[in-house]
């Protein structure tokens, strides 16, 4: 391997680290976590692409580039399927190897864990897949800030991943060992979201028939993540800055405070400064969470991450639902990054993982992904001439169900699409349940 080659790389910033063999390299790769591994076939492509998979199961983000003095077609299918980044064979220019050091040096680069836990972790664990320069940008401020305690307000639109940069600043932290707990505000009514973050004493309401421990002691030395802060009610919210402020929680039904060391993140789809000034939230209580801003661009605004979340969501669905690993087309790139995808990383994960159990073929292409976008289900295509006439509240009761069916009973994600809150929403089911029209929270303001 020509050195002027490795001096040129070490002078763009990076760190050449040569290895006489490959004796212990799932060591080294564990210790250094290296960006890229570049290896040489010597004469034994078996053994080389046999070691190229057990290092790719280990650490399947870690790019490969493998050289060999003998282009050979088949062991180049076969890297390639194994997932290395790129196979040189023959006789190897300074410029093919170095273009092939720059591709790989953008290969998507997973943030989150330490290269050493990754292998530990499920397939499915979420983490952070960018190689946006924003993003890439806040993932650097992230790292900055993991091991404080000031509180972090993560903003963004529904389905940007606000909880997996939760996760990111946990997993970087010195809390990392110590628990990550998430709690939705949105899910529960006020009289249980109390009890759920504070705790409550045997006896302190009906029905409270042993002590209960609240989400920040069960976080305590570790995060705990307000999901969806701006649901939260005003009540609650003068609790919450008291424990923010001192330190200390007090059980429902409890004699004396409880010190807690608890790291709090909460996030917000909203706009915390207009809901201050409306007064559906506190004021001091933004200040007291907005110590840390973080704002996480819309996926519409970083295509660059298109093919890296889209290789990420193949490998994790394809793992989970057991069937061959697939590629995607440079077509289906392009069709993937002229979409708006208002729904997200989390509306495009979903296609990636529809992709996975309805296409077939081992590579997926634009036409694929266009007829599997805006898929029904047989007999689901009915025209609205096939409706007839009802009442609006049976119509309304309908698309109620309808988007929580879509979103798989997820109350919060269900209101975003219908375009109201989900204090309504649960009003609403309520008055299915019960037969009651009234307004059990209270009419919205």
């Amino acid at each position: 391997m020509p050195q002027e080659i490795w001096k040129r790389l070490e002078g763009t910033g990076f760190k050449v680290l040569i290895a006489e063999d490959n004796s212990n390299l799932k060591e080294k790769i564990r210790n250094l976590s290296p960006r890229l591994w570049v290896s040489r076939i010597n004469g034994d492509s078996e053994t080389a692409l046999s070691q190229l998979k057990e290092i790719k199961g280990l650490f399947p983000f870690l790019a490969v580039i493998l050289l060999s003095k003998k282009a050979d077609t088949d062991d180049a299918i076969a890297s390639i399927r194994l997932g290395a980044y790129d196979y040189i064979g023959g006789d190897i220019s300074n410029e093919r190897l170095w273009s092939a050091l720059e591709g790989a040096l953008k290969y998507p680069v997973v943030q989150g864990l330490p290269q050493s836990r990754r292998a530990r972790e499920n397939e499915g664990e979420k983490q952070m897949v960018a190689v946006n320069s924003s993003m890439i940008r806040i993932m650097d401020m992230a790292r900055r800030i993991a091991n404080g305690r000031s509180t972090v307000l993560i903003n963004g639109e529904t389905g940007v991943g606000k909880e997996v940069m939760a996760r990111f600043i946990h997993n970087n932290s010195d809390r990392k060992d110590a628990p990550f707990i998430a709690v939705n505000c949105a899910a529960l009514p006020e009289s249980l979201l109390e009890s759920e973050l504070f705790g409550h004493e045997k006896g302190a309401f009906t029905g409270a028939i042993s002590r209960k421990k609240g989400k920040f002691e069960l976080a305590n030395g570790g995060t705990l993540l307000l999901d969806e802060i701006s649901e939260m009610d005003v009540s609650i919210q003068a609790k919450l800055l008291r424990v923010l402020q001192e330190r200390e929680i007090d059980r429902v039904g409890g004699q004396g405070a409880i010190p807690v060391d608890t790291r709090v993140i909460a996030t917000t789809n909203r706009d915390l400064d207009a809901e201050t000034k409306k007064g559906s939230f506190r004021l001091d209580l933004y200040y007291r969470l907005n110590v840390v801003p973080i704002t996480l661009p819309p996926l519409r605004e970083r295509p660059d991450d298109i093919f890296p979340l889209a290789e990420f969501f193949l490998k994790k669905h394809c793992n989970f639902n057991n069937t061959p690993v697939k590629t995607i087309s440079p077509d289906a790139e392009a069709f993937l990054k002229t979409r708006a995808w208002p729904g997200n990383v989390r509306e495009f994960e979903n296609l990636v993982e529809r992709a996975t159990l309805l296409i077939e073929n081992d590579v997926i292409t634009a036409g694929d992904l266009e007829a599997i976008s805006n898929s029904q289900l047989p007999g689901r295509a009915e025209s609205f001439e096939d409706y007839n006439l009802i009442p609006l509240r049976e119509m309304e009761k309908m698309m109620i169900m309808k988007a929580l069916d879509n979103h798989k009973g997820n109350r919060t994600h269900a209101a975003n699409v219908l375009g109201i809150s989900v204090r309504t929403l649960r009003n609403k089911l309520h008055e299915y349940e019960t037969g009651y029209s009234g307004e059990e929270d209270g009419p919205e303001a």
